[in-house]
């Protein structure tokens, strides 16, 4: 990146900083926001800040940012809890993420003609994981019931992770497939699977060692609470860079590292609890850099190629992809109809999206015809996401209370009231504003 684009980008992040409470209101998210800037501000043809998807730097701040993510997100899934609730999470992530990426595969080989099984099946992995930053309306809604935030929130914490050893695999035999490679597909599988493994080796002993570590430093009153927030921001990183070094998958270590990490801080004291959030805070920063990326970058080219199969594809991955596995995988779970309908619609793709294209990118090249089909199909489908669920989250969530209270009439006054008091502090809180 030149340093125009880098004056840009922070002129945008100040702007949004600023503003972020206002557009928030309105239901304008900040990837919108800066996918859109970046998309009028670098296209090829009229844009006067030049961006180049090749740029090493692009990649490493990608990475970067779904390292953190995955990291925090990870991190903050308080197992004590989650055991409260852990049937609706299991449901999501051990039935609906499988069925939503086999069914994402078998959709992407039968609409996008000439890609590759493996190709067509990295597809499905790579739209499989939800982005709860792109609801968080719904996710900090308090008149949702806890139970539907939660299982939303660890399903979009978790299934990042879950679904990079999938997409790893499928690039790999992708590129045995395009002939990008001599070996055969099953050896690159398996070197994929290698990877995988020294990578939750790595993470696991980091995220333990780590969290051991601050833990006993600050019950000996070594360490600062801004230090505490420091050194996870260190382990997330080293995580993600000691498993790269070594020949591991760097986004499974920085996933296992997070686990690992809040897990062994479970039992310590309160003001041990946040030490992700530095973490955290670095991957919404990033996060937001990678959506002004995937705007410049990744939109002209998905529009060069958008054609009306890839239309289609994106359509029915928002909506029959994601809405047919959670209708089966909530079958007797005691769900009623409007919450099974509001979980299947609330499965925005996000960040893991777009660096899992940067990453087919990076290993199987841009002068596939294959590819590009296959990274332009993804990163229409995230451009959607960003505008349809952005837009709804907010007012899907008041119909869904809605909805609720008429379903449940003995609970009409208690949430009536409850609509009323939000509705109130909303608009204390913009007259302050």
């Amino acid at each position: 990146m030149t340093a125009s684009t880098v004056a840009v980008i922070g002129a945008l992040i100040f702007g949004w900083a600023v503003l972020s409470g206002a557009l928030a209101r309105r239901n304008v998210t900040g990837p919108l926001v800066f996918a859109a800037a970046g998309y009028l501000l670098c296209n090829p043809d009229w844009g006067p800040v030049p961006v180049d998807i090749e740029t090493a730097s692009i990649h490493v701040v990608a990475e970067a940012a779904l390292a953190l993510v995955l990291f925090s997100d990870a991190a903050r899934v308080n197992l004590r809890e989650l055991r409260s609730d852990i049937g609706l999470p299991v449901r999501l992530l051990g039935i609906g993420l499988p069925l939503s990426v086999i069914l994402g595969g078998v959709l992407a080989a039968a609409l996008l003609l000439d890609l590759p099984w493996a190709l067509a099946g990295f597809l499905g992995a790579a739209l499989a994981p939800t982005d709860a930053a792109l609801s968080v309306q719904v996710i900090n809604d308090k008149r949702i019931p806890m139970r539907i935030r939660r299982g939303l929130n660890v399903e979009s914490g978790l299934n990042d992770g879950i679904a990079t050893p999938i997409v790893t695999v499928m690039l790999a035999i992708a590129a045995s497939q395009l002939g990008i490679v001599s070996e055969s597909p099953s050896y690159e599988a398996g070197f994929a699977l290698r990877d995988l493994v020294v990578g939750a080796a790595v993470g696991a002993a980091i995220g333990i060692g780590g969290a051991a570590t601050i833990a006993f430093a600050a019950r000996r009153g070594w360490t600062a609470s801004a230090g505490r927030r420091l050194a996870a921001l260190a382990l997330a990183f080293s995580a993600y860079t000691v498993a790269i070094a070594i020949d591991g998958n760097g986004f499974i270590a920085a996933f296992v590292a997070g686990i690992a990490f809040g897990a062994t801080l479970a039992d310590e004291v309160t003001e041990l609890d946040r030490a992700e959030e530095l973490p955290e805070l670095g991957g919404e920063l990033l996060a937001l850099v990678v959506w002004f990326l995937f705007g410049a970058a990744l939109l002209p080219a998905a529009f060069s190629l958008l054609d009306v199969r890839i239309a289609a594809y994106a359509l029915l991955s928002l909506t029959v992809v994601r809405m047919i596995p959670v209708f089966l995988c909530t079958i007797r779970s005691g769900l009623d109809r409007p919450t099974t309908m509001f979980i299947a619609w609330f499965g925005p793709r996000g960040l893991a999206s777009v660096v899992f294209a940067l990453l087919a990118f990076e290993m199987l090249g841009e002068n596939s015809t294959a590819t590009n089909k296959a990274v332009a199909a993804l990163t229409f489908t995230v451009l959607l996401s960003i505008v349809l669920h952005g837009f709804t989250a907010g007012p899907g969530g008041r119909r869904y209370v809605q909805l609720e209270a008429e379903a449940h009439p003995s609970d009409a006054a208690p949430r009536a009231r409850s609509l009323r008091f939000i509705r109130g502090a909303e608009r204390e809180g913009g007259a302050a504003a």
